[in-house]
């Protein structure tokens, strides 16, 4: 598995999953890794994520790349316009997951697991058995021998799992600060699952190792899978890309906005008639890059970025900040 030429310059990316329609949740992300970029003089490359073919929908890729656009975001690599390291389309990317996948099993990091969703959830419900990914896998197949896997391969489709090690994983993440955490948290990880489908894990370090990322910014949800990315990122010999993960919309109660919340998505938004610099102006506020609320251009902000300013804490959806928005 080939790696991108190495350089000093800072490459970053949003990769959105066209599963539905960009809400302000989505757009906050694709705006601040922007506008580190763009401040930096770096690259900034558009790809979509698409791996789960069930739920992505090609019309969505439209759309995804009108409301950027709308927004006043640009991109130097995408599937639109092409680059160096096309394609910019998980789905395309098939053949490189399966390099990856030929490395780890060479490595013997990597073994079949046949059991159920509804096996591991049944071993879930005792003590310690969720993790904040959902239920630790209890390692049921690791030590499974060749006559066995393969009496249970006769009746079903194996996934197959990472072997992971029961050691801390330490990084510095750029909004967080420094953060130590279990790589076997959520137990041994699938990396392909038993209909042939990658895992996200997986394809994610794939396309930024040989995409040359060196910044990833993206929603506190995948603040957990950070462990298991660099886990996979050392088994496959990959420099680890530098993580910042900002915070998310949240209800009064804390809970994270459904991607339908009161009509947060962009197109409705935008055919509510809100200008688009209002929008940016609401998300560059929310996220403490602005100090008041007020209409500006993504152009606008980039002298001025800093991620320092970036608020660690959920961003909560008062009656107020909805009220700027609309």
């Amino acid at each position: 598995m080939q790696q991108s030429s190495s350089s000093t310059a800072l490459r970053g990316r949003f990769a959105p999953t066209p599963s539905g329609t960009m809400h302000v949740g989505n757009a906050l992300a694709a705006l601040v890794a922007w506008l580190q970029v763009r401040s930096a003089g770096g690259t900034f490359i558009l790809r979509i994520e698409d791996i789960d073919t069930a739920r992505s929908k090609a019309h969505f890729i439209e759309q995804i790349v009108n409301d950027l656009k709308w927004l006043g975001l640009d991109w130097d690599e995408g599937p639109d316009i092409g680059g160096p390291y096309a394609p910019y389309v998980q789905s395309k990317r098939l053949e490189l997951y399966q390099e990856a996948l030929r490395i780890l099993k060479d490595k013997d990091l990597l073994y079949p697991c046949y059991c159920s969703r509804a096996d591991i959830l049944s071993v879930s419900s005792a003590p310690h058995g969720l993790s904040s990914e959902g239920p630790v896998y209890p390692g049921t197949c690791r030590s499974l021998g060749p006559e066995e896997r393969a009496r249970r391969a006769e009746s079903k489709q194996p996934s197959l799992r990472f072997k992971a090690p029961g050691r801390t994983m330490s990084f510095v993440d750029g909004i967080e600060g420094p953060l130590q955490m279990l790589g076997d948290a959520g137990g041994d990880f699938v990396v392909k699952r038993a209909d042939g489908m990658f895992s996200y894990q997986l394809a994610v370090v794939v396309d930024d190792a040989l995409m040359g990322i060196t910044d990833v910014l993206r929603g506190a949800d995948l603040l957990d899978s950070t462990p298991r990315q660099l886990l996979l990122y050392e088994a496959l010999g990959k420099r680890p890309p530098r993580f910042a993960h900002i915070p998310l919309l949240v209800d009064e109660e804390g809970r994270r906005l459904a991607k339908r919340s009161r009509g947060l998505s962009l197109s409705n938004l935008r055919d509510e008639g809100i200008p688009a610099e209002q929008v940016v102006g609401w998300l560059a506020y929310a996220s403490g890059l602005l100090d008041k609320p007020e209409r500006v251009q993504p152009a606008e902000l980039v002298g001025h970025f800093s991620l320092s300013r970036v608020t660690s804490r959920p961003i909560m959806m008062t009656d107020h900040m909805y009220s700027l928005l609309s």
